[in-house]
């Protein structure tokens, strides 16, 4: 074959024309697939382990998932917290030097970045003159500024009630926090000690993994336990849960 016409032929694949739109493709798991990961450690230890040991993965598995979310809603109503009372602190500050509500309210969005989206909704109803009620916004917010638009008061006293009583929460979370520490890190080493134990009786000679592996009793046993860890944990969030403000 002519080398000419090979060349030719690359040189016209390498001009050829993009097309004007590219359109990106994606691959995202299914919001099923990413909200119910957690079988999925039991079903791969079935086939190798044996049943016992899929229903204590399954339990460990659903324990571990269930303090993981439990701390990550502590944190979220902290941060919320948080930024709430940074929000009501800005706007009374703005209220005090004389600006309008509206006026203020987009003044705490531009100092306050990570309120911006949450204010949006509640600075275009109160323009449009239908309040201040909007899902996004900090509820204590909302509250106030209805409450002073509804009776009159002034709103900046208004806010600077419901700011102490948001700082008040704001404290009393990051007490309860530090003072329960100690108890959850005793929790959770309680918690893991008898997986410790029994990589220990391994090293040791003992077998126990033989024994939880192949015999049936043992793996009723290995089932109890995990059952016995999971009921721990979950009695510790609820005497926390008890403590914890609404």
């Amino acid at each position: 074959m002519n080398p000419w016409f090979l060349l030719s032929c690359g040189a016209g694949l390498a001009c050829w024309p993009r097309t004007a739109v590219r359109v990106p493709v994606t691959w995202r798991l299914p919001q099923v697939a990413r909200t119910a990961w957690w079988p999925l450690p039991a079903l791969l230890v079935s086939p190798f382990l044996g049943i016992g040991w899929a229903l204590a993965t399954l339990v460990l598995t659903l324990t571990v998932r269930q303090e993981y979310r439990w701390r990550a809603r502590e944190k979220a109503a902290l941060a919320e917290a948080e930024l709430t009372a940074a929000i009501l602190r800005t706007m009374i500050g703005e209220l005090r030097a004389g600006a309008h509500p509206v006026a203020a309210a987009e003044a705490v969005a531009e100092a306050v970045p990570a309120a911006a989206g949450r204010l949006r909704g509640l600075v275009a109803a109160a323009r449009l003159g239908g309040g201040a009620r909007d899902p996004d916004a900090p509820p204590a917010l909302t509250n106030a500024w209805e409450l002073a638009s509804r009776f009159g008061l002034p709103m900046a006293d208004v806010l600077d009630a419901a700011r102490r009583e948001t700082e008040a929460e704001v404290g009393f979370r990051r007490r309860l926090k530090a003072k329960m520490a100690g108890p959850r890190a005793s929790a959770a080493v309680l918690a893991v000690l008898p997986l410790v134990c029994l990589l220990l009786g391994e090293a040791m000679g003992a077998g126990p993994f033989g024994v939880l592996t192949g015999t049936g009793a043992g793996q009723l046993l290995l089932v109890l336990g995990s059952g016995l860890i999971w009921a721990g944990t979950a009695w510790c969030r609820a005497l926390t849960g008890r403590v914890a403000p609404c």
